[in-house]
């Protein structure tokens, strides 16, 4: 298998948890460089890995063909567009861009470069939203006709990244955790009609949005999505209805919490839930009414780089697609709109 030498632009949370460990244990990926400012906190554990202090250092190196751009949202825009000019690859953190407008400069110039250019909605491969996802497959609950996914928080002190709090575009919950659940509902019942938004502060000396409330629009589907960061009990994150029956699952996916511990996602068991943790499925099939605890399929975010290795080497599409980024900032965009005028905004 011929790897691919991939930079990342910032070695923070990021970099740590969910990119280097990835590029670390997949046989298709070689991390090879990092633009880092000041410390070298990689080289406890990836060795051989290039320090560059400068992006133009980074995308001078030609043996680099993968920029994964995992540096603050504000930035996404300009740093994959000289990623792009340079001749790489590039994999952008979510969200894929402030504004729309941005996305589409992103998508023209990537195919002008003949390059490959995707968004890393790493959480369509939880374990929670995948069992969601083959509940609805499998057609178990019928016509679905409402749902409610949460991404919630107990977050009462400001992040200790200053960038993150700052009162400007591209900051607060719904840039932030809303790119997630608004992908994941895009992914199962594609662009709605119009949506509403209720967007809010609650945190003391917040300045930017940590509350949102968005009601999407489908001909026979109403979808909430929402998140707080003043939730210290959490409700389930996802909660269906249909004709037949409901499925109601917490957010359980392992992978986040066994990455922070330092542990590399190359194990049996990787991904795993606890078996407690089980959707509950009620629902009618054949005439009988079933009520049982379902156990999902394994969380797997290498997956996605599968998907980016076939892409670049295979020249498929990536199972996430820079239009695909594109769609959840117009509902952000969307969602900001229909805030500020207090009225539903068609899509």
């Amino acid at each position: 298998m011929l790897q691919i030498n991939t930079a990342l632009l910032s070695f923070g949370m990021s970099g740590q948890v969910f990119h280097a460990p990835f590029l670390h244990v997949h046989n298709g990926f070689q991390f090879s460089a990092v633009w880092q400012r000041s410390k070298s906190t990689w080289q406890q554990r990836y060795t051989g890995v290039k320090v560059y202090h400068t992006l133009n250092e980074l995308l001078q190196d030609a043996t680099i063909e993968l920029v994964v751009v995992n540096t603050p949202n504000v930035t996404h825009y300009s740093y994959a567009k000289a990623a792009l000019l340079a001749g790489k690859h590039v994999l952008v953190e979510k969200p894929f861009t402030v504004t729309s407008a941005e996305g589409e400069e992103l998508i023209s110039l990537a195919k002008e470069q003949k390059k490959m250019l995707s968004v890393y909605h790493n959480r369509r491969y939880d374990s929670d939203f995948k069992a969601v996802q083959e509940i609805l497959r499998n057609g178990l609950l019928g016509l679905i006709i409402e749902a409610e996914f949460h991404y919630d928080r107990f977050k009462p002190e400001l992040s200790l990244k200053t960038h993150k709090e700052l009162a400007q575009k591209g900051t607060g919950a719904l840039y932030d955790l809303g790119s997630h659940i608004i992908d994941q509902a895009l992914r199962l019942f594609g662009r709605p009609l119009a949506l509403f938004a209720d967007i809010r502060t609650v945190r003391p000396f917040s300045k930017t949005d940590d509350n949102f409330d968005l009601l999407l629009y489908y001909p026979n589907l109403r979808v909430h999505l929402k998140c707080s960061y003043l939730v210290r009990e959490a409700l389930p994150a996802y909660i269906l209805h249909g004709q037949k029956g409901s499925f109601i699952k917490a957010k359980t996916d392992v992978q986040e919490t066994a990455l922070q511990a330092g542990r590399l996602p190359d194990s049996e068991d990787w991904g795993k839930e606890p078996e407690e943790e089980r959707g509950l499925l009620h629902t009618e099939m054949n005439g009988t009414i079933i009520k049982e605890f379902v156990t999902s399929p394994d969380g797997s975010y290498t997956e996605f780089y599968d998907g980016i290795y076939n892409a670049i080497k295979e020249g498929t599409p990536p199972l996430v697609t820079a239009e695909e980024g594109l769609e959840v900032v117009r509902i952000i965009e969307a969602a900001f709109v229909s805030n500020a005028e207090k009225r539903v905004v068609l899509m």
